[in-house]
């Protein structure tokens, strides 16, 4: 595998763009009106930024936000942290049950239902951006989000790939064995054993789209846009 340095935000301009010049081939300027501003004959665009929780998902999914907000694009940044199950399913086997965290802990049947399926063809473009807050273990109740046509969702987290969502662009940001154990809370190393699972029974790095080496989260390499 080939990497190539770059920054952060670099690499979510370079990959905002990609998606434009996308759309752009699929059909002229769809998405975009000729002031800039989406267009309601686009659809709507469903990105992934997956990692562990070390490998800082959010701040590559916060940049290309940013970066594409700029574009035009209506954007909202999902995070899988506010679609954990109730305590009561996640510790239904002990609260460091790995079997339990790799398969248990977050709700995929509600991304589906309220991010992922919203923006099939032909759908409502209504998505919930968070379901449950794991502090108080109760409904966040917030208010669902209708993205304009053309909006973009960007979902990250952990365990993202293997799950057959239709994402029209994915990135998988990788850490070697050291370096998640390094930046792993003490606390948390439990979990371990699997995002070791996940690499061997899902290969995040040959699913995604592209992929990110952050062992240093400073000087960031990826392989590149995908052809």
């Amino acid at each position: 595998m080939q990497l190539e340095a770059i920054t952060w935000e670099g690499m979510a301009e370079r990959l905002a763009g990609h998606l434009d010049d996308a759309r752009q081939a699929a059909g002229g300027d769809i998405g975009r009106s000729a002031g800039g501003g989406p267009d309601s004959g686009a659809p709507w665009l469903r990105l992934a930024v997956d990692g562990a929780p070390a490998a800082g998902t959010g701040t590559l999914a916060g940049h290309l936000a940013d970066a594409l907000r700029l574009r035009g694009r209506s954007v909202l940044v999902v995070p899988t942290g506010g679609f954990l199950r109730p305590a009561s399913l996640r510790f239904e086997y002990g609260r460091r049950d790995v079997d339990a965290y790799l398969g248990g802990w977050y709700d995929t049947a509600a991304l589906w239902r309220e991010v992922v399926g919203p923006l099939d063809p032909g759908g409502s473009g209504r998505v919930l951006p968070d379901l449950w807050d794991p502090v108080t273990d109760r409904a966040t109740r917030s208010p669902y989000v209708t993205l304009p046509p053309g909006g973009v969702v960007i979902l990250h987290g952990p365990f993202l790939m293997g799950h057959w969502f239709p994402f029209d662009l994915s990135v998988h940001i990788r850490l070697s064995a050291g370096a998640l154990a390094r930046r792993t809370p003490e606390a948390e190393r439990w979990t371990l054993p699997a995002f070791a699972r996940y690499d061997a029974e899902t290969d995040p790095g040959s699913a995604a789209d592209v992929v990110v080496r952050a062992d240093d989260p400073r000087h960031p390499a990826w392989t590149g846009l995908p052809h």
